[in-house]
């Protein structure tokens, strides 16, 4: 009933669903870096704890990587686009420097969580 998909139509469906699904995976990480120090401040240092163990899992994947998400390989598959965001659904500007705006602000977020559960005198059960 409908033609069969062209190689370039399947070629291009698949790296919108590449990009979609590393786009909601990034989307995810980003959220547990920037709900980690607000758990924290909220006295929920388990979740914190969680959220921290949740990147550095991430953060083990890209190093062992070559800092690279695989998802990234799978992505160029798929084009011969090579820009920045060629893998991912994200400006430019932010996929380019990703990881060198995540990066500190995981590291403060580390710092802030560490240093709210030492002074809280609490065991984080909330």
């Amino acid at each position: 009933m409908f033609p069969a998909p062209q190689h370039r139509d399947a070629s291009h469906l698949r790296l919108v669903a590449v990009k979609l699904i590393h786009t909601l995976a990034w989307a995810f990480f980003a959220a547990c870096i920037f709900a980690m120090p607000i758990a924290s401040w909220a006295g929920r240092h388990h979740l914190a704890g969680l959220l921290a163990m949740l990147v550095l899992v991430e953060v083990i994947i890209l190093a062992l990587n070559e800092w690279t998400c695989p998802l990234t390989a799978v992505a160029a598959r798929y084009t011969e686009d090579r820009e920045s965001n060629f893998d991912i659904y994200l400006p430019v500007w932010l996929a380019r420097y990703n990881k060198h705006l995540f990066g500190p602000l995981y590291v403060a977020a580390l710092i802030y969580a560490g240093v709210n559960w030492a002074t809280s005198g609490t065991s984080g059960n909330a």
